[in-house]
């Protein structure tokens, strides 16, 4: 059975000779398929014409398939039900709750800020499934244009094209020092001691850390760094332990600054602000679930930014 090349089956056809395989007869197919019988018969000449070979043997008013019809019955068959499947697929998708959101977002957005946005977001959408990239903003922009997240959970990136960025809060990078140590006790920072003091702090290669060696070299300072760290959990242990100082945002140690057991102190008189944002392609259209969990970061950013 040789199709033509430039022909394709339409699903209107398949359906009708599918029926028509199963019923045997125009008159009960054209009932079941809610066309006349004339519309049937011309479907299923059409349909010969384009496979190229006859598909039933015609008794009377009973009809049969051919050993090609039958070959045909098996693959049309097989593509009703995806297509069938893919349908049913479809319309769950559409549901509200019913769909999937893949977020990439940083160590501290992963940490500090999703928690409470997925907390309120599956009270909404119960249904849908969830799934996390972790990693810097360059690892989500990455990830953002080889089609693997939906959404990127970020620091603003210098150059935003071709993304768009919806702002969620800005913070202020401080210095975390224990309780112990004599600049929370003297409640002052010498000038003189911040390039000898021993830094613990996020990996230099992140967006964040280029932001804080830009920085301090502006100030005509070299940061000392004793230790490199990929985790904020595992920084904020070794500054307790004054084994160093950091540069990081209050609103991550904000449990233990209440505690007491981290002291947070400025920069200086020049701050080191950060925009955090959800980033997505800006010809992208956003569904309902991803909509709403732009509104419930920005939400519970606005509690962040009040920080």
């Amino acid at each position: 059975m040789a199709f033509m090349e430039a022909q394709t089956l339409e699903t209107r056809q398949l359906r009708a000779f599918v029926v028509l395989a199963r019923t045997g007869s125009f008159t009960r197919a054209a009932e079941e398929i809610h066309l006349t019988q004339s519309a049937v018969s011309h479907a299923m000449k059409a349909l010969e014409q384009e496979a190229g070979c006859r598909l039933f043997d015609r008794t009377g008013k009973k009809v049969t398939p051919t050993d090609a019809g039958e070959l045909l019955l098996v693959h049309a068959e097989r593509i009703l039900a995806e297509m069938a499947h893919a349908k049913t697929a479809l319309a769950k998708l559409g549901k509200w709750g019913q769909s999937r959101l893949r977020i990439g977002a940083s160590a501290t957005a992963c940490q500090h800020l999703l928690p409470p946005v997925l907390r309120e977001f599956r009270k909404e959408f119960p249904k849908c499934r969830i799934t996390i990239e972790p990693g810097d903003t360059p690892e989500m922009i990455e990830l953002l244009r080889n089609g693997r997240i939906d959404l990127a959970v970020n620091l603003e990136p210098p150059n935003r094209e071709p993304l768009e960025f919806r702002p969620l809060f800005t913070d202020e990078m401080q210095f975390i020092v224990a309780p112990t140590h004599p600049w929370a006790v003297n409640q002052r920072i010498p000038r003189e001691e911040v390039a000898m003091q021993n830094y613990i702090l996020y990996t230099r290669k992140s967006f964040t850390g280029a932001l804080i060696d830009d920085y301090f070299a502006e100030e005509g300072i070299v940061l000392r760094t004793a230790i490199e760290m990929g985790g904020i959990s595992a920084i904020k242990e070794m500054v307790k332990l004054d084994i160093g100082i950091s540069v990081l945002a209050p609103w991550t140690v904000a449990d233990e600054t209440s505690a007491g057991t981290l002291v947070a102190m400025p920069l200086g008189r020049r701050k080191l602000k950060r925009r955090w944002g959800v980033l997505h392609w800006q010809s992208r259209r956003l569904s309902i679930q991803e909509e709403r969990f732009v509104k419930i970061a920005q939400s519970v950013g606005k509690r962040i930014g009040a920080f």
